[in-house]
């Protein structure tokens, strides 16, 4: 029927014709991609996602960079703290603040404590000569911003870097302020020598901590009061450099002042892939601007991801700050690099041989089966729940599949991709994806947690569909390629992780942090603690996804961004979540880990629950096969998985929580399994409370291929993608590989076992 036709027909009366208008309208936002397509507006009166308006006018023609360490800043009138760590930085009206942040212990009505390391005490740097205007992101790169508070031709600029102990400030005329709290004086000397040396520097006292502040030659300082200070600044020479001390030593100041005026202004990160080693390496390069002097390094302020275990720069580091993420230790250098493990792992784990555990875990898988379609829908019905239903189907797929049961297999094969047609054709109204030019983003509809109004924890929900898309191409690439439903699979990694910078349509790594190492769910920046992410795995969960995504549809260069951010998550998540290699929690912290890290805090609960159980296992979920990095503190589990009998006990006994003591059974004899097999599955209880994005066939069988296999084995590599290794008490190894490729797979391992993988096959060998 054309137009006019069909216009006709409707006409009979206004209402009418607004009624027939509505789906040509919604169908005129229609975009396809493939077989799916998405929405170049919201439906009816769906909500749209926040502007970024405060970025300067060359950042608005590019994708606003949301769920970053600064995304306060482009969010919000009176943007909160941002957390570069060591030092924290604040824009207000009156000028930008800096602090160096100290460690309290803060008493929680749970009966335990969070490490707070906030914004306060803070150096105030104005200018008298200008007038300053609303702070605006000017500049970005990889781990460094500019900031602009211009108001017409005057200009007032800090450059602020993760790690730096400097803030660099630059105007375009005039002078600079700079103004103390109460708690603030001037010194005289450091260790006994005097700083009177020259004209160029003031050192400061805060709350018990300097700073040094270096002005360029010829600057001359004048004291307001015993508080403030004005530095005039010889013309073409708008600069200062603001620096907080690791300690009080005159050497300290020494090696600030040599390097003061190495001002940064380009930060870069890359990354490859060694397949023969199943290595990642990792190289940050910096670009700085020397202002004067002889001294062109910069000093970068490595975190304990980036020294520990790294003997590149392990005789070379100085000095070390204490801060929320550990000591971050000083490096002169315009570069430096880290080398990970990748220890790989396989898509799906083999068939459960046992004819009496194979019995037990067919009468499980027929229930589950039977009610699949109910466990997609069992709460939400928003992206982030849908994803999870998704992803629980598949890996029960896997198991019904492994075990032989083809039809079922089938059968769940075919529930999948009816689900996931529904929200990827874009026809139903309630549940859709729409691609937001404005900001450059991918809206998923109906919106769940926030992740339209504030943005958050969109690679938490687009890593189980990414997850379970992968699943799905294993056995069906024709329906899965990018001709029909795969585009819109790469349309929701573009949003997460766009590995190109500076493009208009999606932002460089949305929801990773380059420098720290890890992911951040919180997609604005609220809250004067920072920038947070609670839920650790499910961040790996879709780096999983990209890799097995990328892998499969032969996508090598989104393969290797995969394995850059699995693996460099998982090191960050052992430091700063787990804490396994002991450098990073303080003594007062009694917690076996970290659930929810901000910049400027961490601590042990949850945004939507007090209850012990799941305060801890929101940093497991989901236990898949890509979760095998869970287990490489054993003692760590182990300790952790000790505390909750006691820890559930004490606070049921206060009458607190109403939820049962084993719930999410499931994921703690998983999680057990990974550091002792054996008590893992005697911890497993058939009718027990589950997670609801895991099926009791899934845990089941899980247990039981733990058992039959050992614990992973860390020390064997490969030379392959998809593959694990493990190793039984009587130190007898399991191998697996699976070959995603169409031809013959040779594989090497690291300790001189060899396989021959055919095509679409997972092989398992002793």
């Amino acid at each position: 029927m054309t137009l006019t036709r069909y216009l006709a027909a409707c006409a009979f009366h206004t209402m009418g014709l607004l009624i027939c208008l509505a789906p040509i309208l919604a169908q005129s936002q229609m975009t396809s991609i493939g077989s799916g397509s998405y929405t170049l507006k919201p439906k009816g009166q769906d909500p749209s996602p926040p502007n970024a308006p405060f970025r300067t006018p060359d950042l608005l023609t590019k994708a606003a960079p949301t769920n970053q360490w600064y995304s306060t800043l482009i969010f919000h009138e009176k943007p909160e703290a941002i957390f570069a760590h060591p030092l924290s930085v604040k824009p207000t009206e009156l000028g930008i603040e800096v602090a160096l942040p100290r460690q309290e212990v803060v008493p929680t009505e749970r009966q335990d404590v969070e490490i707070h390391y906030a914004h306060s005490h803070p150096i105030r740097i104005s200018s008298p000569s200008l007038t300053l205007g609303k702070a605006k992101l000017a500049r970005i790169s990889d781990w460094s911003i500019d900031i602009s508070q211009a108001q017409g031709q005057d200009q007032l600029l800090a450059t602020v870097t993760h790690g730096s102990p400097y803030v660099y400030f630059q105007v375009n005329r005039g002078n600079l302020r700079i103004d103390l709290p109460s708690n603030g004086k001037k010194l005289e000397s450091l260790t006994g020598k005097s700083l009177a040396l020259n004209a160029n520097h003031l050192v400061l006292e805060v709350n018990g901590q300097i700073f040094a502040l270096f002005g360029p030659s010829g600057a001359k300082w004048e004291a307001m009061n015993e508080r403030s200070w004005t530095v005039s600044l010889p013309e073409g020479k708008g600069y200062l450099s603001l620096a907080a001390m690791p300690d009080s030593t005159f050497s300290a100041f020494k090696l600030l002042q040599d390097h003061a005026y190495a001002f940064i202004s380009d930060t870069k990160v890359n990354w490859e892939f060694d397949s023969a080693k199943s290595q990642v390496k990792t190289q940050f390069e910096v670009t700085s601007k020397m202002m004067e002097g002889l001294q062109t390094t910069p000093l970068l302020g490595l975190y304990p991801h980036h020294w520990h275990q790294n003997s590149s720069v392990s005789d070379k580091l100085g000095p070390a700050y204490d801060s929320i993420r550990g000591p971050i230790k000083l490096l002169a250098a315009n570069s430096f690099a880290t080398n990970l493990t990748y220890n790989g792992f396989v898509p799906f784990w083999p068939g459960i041989k046992d004819p009496a555990q194979a019995k037990e875990l067919s009468d499980i898988t027929k229930t589950d089966v039977r009610n699949a379609r109910r466990m997609m829908l069992e709460i939400g019905v928003g992206p982030y729940w849908q994803g999870k239903g998704l992803q629980r189907i598949a890996k029960l797929m896997d198991v019904v599949e492994q075990q032989g049961d083809l039809a079922a297999r089938d059968q769940l094969l075919s529930t999948l991709k009816t689900r996931i047609e529904q929200w990827f054709s874009g026809k139903d109204n309630k549940t859709y994806f729409h691609l937001d030019k404005s900001l450059g983003a991918v809206i998923a509809y109906p919106e769940e947690y926030f992740s339209i109004a504030q943005m958050n924890d969109h690679h938490f929900h687009y890593g189980y569909w990414i997850r379970t898309m992968a699943d799905i191409a294993l056995r069906d690439p024709t329906w899965a390629n990018p001709s029909q439903w795969g585009g819109m699979v790469n349309l929701l990694i573009a949003d997460i992780a766009t590995g190109e910078r500076g493009r208009s349509d999606f932002p460089f790594l949305r929801n990773f942090d380059p420098y720290e190492g890890h992911s951040w769910a919180s997609g604005v920046g609220l809250g004067a603690h920072g920038n947070n992410q609670e839920s650790s795995s499910e961040a790996i969960n879709a780096w999983a996804g990209l890799i097995q995504w990328g892998e499969i549809t032969g996508n090598v260069q989104l393969r290797n961004l995969g394995l850059y951010l699995y693996t460099t998550e998982i090191e960050a998540i052992h430091h700063y979540w787990f804490d396994s290699h002991g450098i990073v929690f303080p003594k007062a912290y009694k917690n076996a880990e970290v659930s929810m890290v901000f910049g400027g805090k961490y601590a042990h609960n949850t945004w939507w629950t007090d209850e012990p159980r799941q305060i801890k296992g929101i940093n497991l979920l989901p236990i898949s096969t890509a979760s095998l990095y869970l287990g490489r503190a054993p003692n760590h589990v182990k300790r952790s998985v000790a505390t909750l009998g006691p820890e559930t006990a004490v606070f049921a006994s206060r009458g607190k929580y109403a939820n049962p003591p084993d719930i999410w059974q499931d994921i703690f004899a998983k999680y057990l399994a990974l550091a002792d097999p054996s008590q893992g599955l005697a911890s497993w209880k058939r009718w027990g409370s589950f997670e609801l994005g895991d099926t009791r066939s899934h845990a089941l069988h899980w247990l039981y291929s733990l058992n039959n296999m050992g614990t992973p084995d860390f020390s064997v590599t490969a030379n392959t993608i998809f593959y694990s290794v493990f190793k039984d008490p009587a130190g007898r190894k399991t191998y697996l590989a699976y070959n995603s490729g169409k031809a013959d797979l040779n594989v090497q391992f690291s300790d001189g076992k060899s396989m021959t993988v055919k095509s679409g096959n997972l092989l398992r060998e002793n």
